[in-house]
């Protein structure tokens, strides 16, 4: 099936960060990785900094587009100025890399797979249909397709975290502490997470919270 699309319908505001287009999600591809985000703003971060080899990442290759407006790439330390029309390509998926809009409307899109191998979605991404309904403060939603994605697999960091998230945001206090401490304990990288992201804000007064954050068994007894 053919379809099209405008980026300025797809791309949804999730969090605090750009807004991102689920390309890939909404055309239902499945040959390859493809997915877009928009920065509103100048020195809003387009891309985060990150590699391909966490235990949430696909160990793609990957190739970013400039789309629209004006974007500095820092990969492996380096910067490279890249403006619309710009190609930029990260072949080694251990390499950090990381996108900056320096203009108003800056829009990235960014295609990748792994070489030699049919194409399988980064465990992250299987988050995608349930983050959406972060940027619609659904988070009932969310919550209903993250519960689903628990009971497929219990021990995926990422859906625990996004799970722990949306619970934070609905005011299902123990329910957040309880999925943030298990995301934690399967992948510690969530704990310096936790502690900036605004998600957590309606939690982060609950004693329960900085235990979790601390890595300390919890009080309650309760199991994750």
């Amino acid at each position: 099936m053919s379809g099209t699309a405008r980026l300025s319908d797809l791309a949804t505001q999730i969090g605090q960060g750009p807004r991102w287009a689920m390309v890939r999600t909404h055309f239902g591809i499945s040959a390859f990785g493809v997915n877009a985000y928009v920065a509103d703003e100048a020195g809003g971060t387009l891309i985060s900094e990150h590699d391909e080899v966490g235990k949430q990442a696909g160990r793609h290759e990957e190739l970013y587009f400039v789309g629209s407006g004006h974007a500095t790439f820092t990969v492996d330390g380096d910067e490279i100025d890249a403006p619309a029309g710009t190609f930029v390509f990260v072949r080694d998926p251990g390499v950090k890399r990381k996108a900056v809009a320096r203009e108003d409307g800056t829009a990235v899109v960014i295609a990748g797979g792994r070489p030699g191998e049919a194409f399988t979605p980064s465990p992250w991404e299987r988050n995608a249909p349930a983050l959406y309904h972060f940027g619609t403060r659904e988070y009932d939603k969310a919550i209903e397709i993250l519960e689903g994605l628990r009971e497929e697999t219990p021990d995926d960091g990422g859906v625990l975290y996004n799970l722990a998230c949306a619970e934070s945001l609905s005011g299902k206090r123990e329910q957040a502490i309880k999925h943030l401490r298990h995301a934690i304990e399967v992948d510690h990288t969530f704990r310096e997470l936790a502690e900036k992201d605004s998600d957590f804000d309606p939690i982060r007064d609950d004693p329960g919270f900085a235990s979790a954050i601390a890595g300390k068994p919890d009080a309650s007894g309760a199991g994750a």
